[in-house]
Order: C-alpha cells, then structure tokens, then sequence
C-alpha cells in the first residue's frame, strides 16, 4: 500500500500558490527587491521544496535563522542566490559559513569581530548584513554600538555591508504607533550612515506604505498565505491543506461524555467521527471543544479534548455514507485558512504552520515533474 494510503493524515503544500504570494510582494515592494525567509523549515511547509520553487520564480536573496538551516538549504538553491543567517555566526563557526557560501546577520559587536578577524585569516574581504536596532529590543546593534561603530575607523575592515537592516515589531497593527517610531529610527541612524543599502518591511511591513520598503523586503508568513494586515482582508492565496482521516464513527446518546476529563457531554444523540489527527501533529490542545473541521463543505464542530493522537467531529449534520472509516476532512483549507485555525486557538498563524508535525504525509503541488 502507497504511504500515503497507509497515512493518518495529508498535508498538501500548493508551491503555485507560494510562488503566486512572492509576486504579489515582489510587485508591491517594487522597486525594493524582494526577498523570502525560510527560516524553521519554511515555516514548517518545507524549505527545500519552497525554495527550489522561489528561486525558479527569480527570488535570489533568501534567511533563514541558523547556521544548520543555510547549510540544509544551500543544495537547493543555485550558487548565486544568497543566503542570509538571521542569527549570525555562533562564536567560532565562522568558517562555516564560508564554506557553505552564507552570508551571516551580525546583530552585534562581538559578532562583527569574529566576521573582521575570520577575514582578516583569509585575506579577503567577506559579506554581511549588519542589523540594528531600533525599538524591538531583540537583536541588532545598540545605539552605543552604533556610536562606537562611527568613531572606529576599523570597525568593519573586511566586511562588505550588503545591507543595513532593522526589524518591525508591531507591523501587522496598521494604526500602532510604533511603526512610525522605528521607521524614523531606522532613518535617522541610515542618515549617519548613507552609504549602505537598507532593508526594514517584513511581510507586514510591505502592506503599510512605501516608505517602509527601501531596497529590500524580506517577506515570510505571507508567502505561505498568512494574513499581513490584522482585521483587514487577507490578498494573499492560501498554501496549505490539511485533511485528517477518519478512523471510525459511533452514535453517542443523550448524557454521554466525549474525551479525556469529560470535556463534552452530548444532550442529545449525536454522531460522532474520531479523526487521526492530534497535538503531537501540531494540532494544538487549546482549540478543545472550539475548533471545526469540514465536509462537503458543511463546518462540524470539534468535541471533547484533543488527544495525543486524535480529535473527535460532530458529524451529526453529515449523512452517514459520507463519513466511514477512511474518509478525508479538511482541518486546513481555503475555506478555512490558518488564520482562521489560529484565531480558534487563540495564537497566530506562524504557531499553527510551524507546529505541523512530522507525521503528515505530504503532497507538494507545482513541483517540477508534478506533485509528489
């Protein structure tokens, strides 16, 4: 029997509909070239696969978070995009990087003096992204830092700066103040130093206005179709379809209880199908008795408590030949996208993407020589 007949669940990644996303963001931040970060897997969708894709779709700048994550990466894609490391080098890795051709994120000042002495060693002068920062309070040079960088003529001695760059915390909330603190922050340290190219939109930032995009934007949740604007419509196309399979079905009467701790008692007959779906797949505890599945195009609700290994449907308003034992239903689909997972879960579409597990059997539409 194929894997995928011999699976609990199917997840399917439409690589069309990441490609169409990147132009969509690609057009928007033009003329600011347009990135993708790929970082945890492609958030959780599959780097290799997503980033063959983009770099056919003429993406060449590319970010993941760690060392481990550009050097799995790096066969995917050709030599000559580049890979960018948000996390920069941990200490003594720096010939690492070479060797794989990544490019690293220096976020502060010991950083940038293991990049100057790794380049001292060989001779040469190597790239880098230098990050600052501007209110997040994360990573990235500090104001000190930046001081210090000014009145130190060797500062950067072997390191070429592809860009300057800075990171939005408060993006995705149009009307939140912040965005225009760090905005002018990020322009007022670009004003001390206007030799540099500049990077600052994330995938929110690109939707707020130009202004934020400078020469490059470095997009990542709405590739794979997560909402950039919250309480606005979301333009981007949805990416991933997750269908649980049915494991069997039952008639539960008026009184009787449903999952651990008793989490639902029906009061009346209800019919009731288990799904092989479960937290350690990612499908988090918290949507208990709230989250839905559908078929048919028909929204059953989930009840009871999510188990390990399971969830169980209210499918009474399902006819009975439709739902048996082996039977699909979407938990993840267009018409019930991520976001709409999250809001359920009361957590944000980068959790329920990156928390799909490693039991799916996954379904890649739009690779080269079809899905697989």
């Amino acid at each position: 029997m194929p894997p995928k007949e011999r699976s609990g669940a199917i997840l399917t990644v439409d690589l069309d509909a990441v490609r169409a996303n990147y132009r969509l963001l690609r057009d928007k931040a033009h003329p600011a070239a347009c990135s993708a970060v790929v970082k945890s897997d492609a958030y959780g969708l599959g780097a290799a696969q997503v980033g063959a894709a983009l770099y056919e779709e003429g993406c060449r700048h590319f970010f993941v978070a760690h060392l481990e994550e550009g050097i799995s990466l790096r066969p995917h894609v050709a030599p000559d995009a580049s890979i960018f490391v948000l996390h920069g080098p941990p200490v003594g890795t720096e010939g690492e990087f070479t060797a794989h051709g990544l490019t690293p994120v220096l976020n502060s000042e010991p950083q940038v003096a293991g990049w100057r002495a790794h380049a001292k060693a060989l001779g040469s002068t190597l790239d880098a992204i230098v990050q600052v920062d501007t209110g997040m309070s994360r990573m990235g040079l500090s104001p000190q830092e930046i001081d210090a960088w000014l009145l130190d003529p060797h500062f950067l001695d072997g390191i070429k700066v592809r860009y300057l760059m800075s990171h939005l915390a408060c993006a995705d909330e149009r009307s939140n103040p912040m965005n225009g603190e760090q905005l002018a922050r990020f322009i007022a340290i670009r004003a001390r130093l206007p030799q540099y190219r500049a990077s600052l939109a994330n995938s929110s930032g690109i939707f707020l206005s130009p202004d934020y995009h400078f020469d490059l934007v470095r997009p990542g949740a709405a590739l794979y179709g997560i909402g950039p604007q919250g309480g606005e419509p979301n333009p981007l196309r949805s990416v991933v379809r997750l269908q649980g399979k049915v494991l069997q079905t039952r008639t539960i009467a008026a009184g009787d209880h449903v999952g651990y701790s008793r989490r639902y008692t029906a009061s009346e007959p209800r019919q009731v199908a288990t799904v092989s779906v479960g937290y350690a797949d990612g499908w988090l505890r918290s949507m208990s008795n709230q989250g839905l599945a559908i078929v048919d195009g028909v929204k059953v609700p989930q009840i009871g408590a999510i188990s390990m290994d399971s969830i169980t449907l209210d499918v009474s308003a399902i006819a009975g030949d439709r739902v048996a034992p082996g039977s699909l239903v979407d938990l993840i689909c267009a018409e019930h996208p991520v976001d709409a997972v999250a809001a359920m879960a009361n957590t944000i579409g980068y959790e329920v993407l990156t928390n799909l597990g490693g039991r799916y059997y996954r379904e890649y539409q739009g690779l080269a020589g079809g899905a697989r």
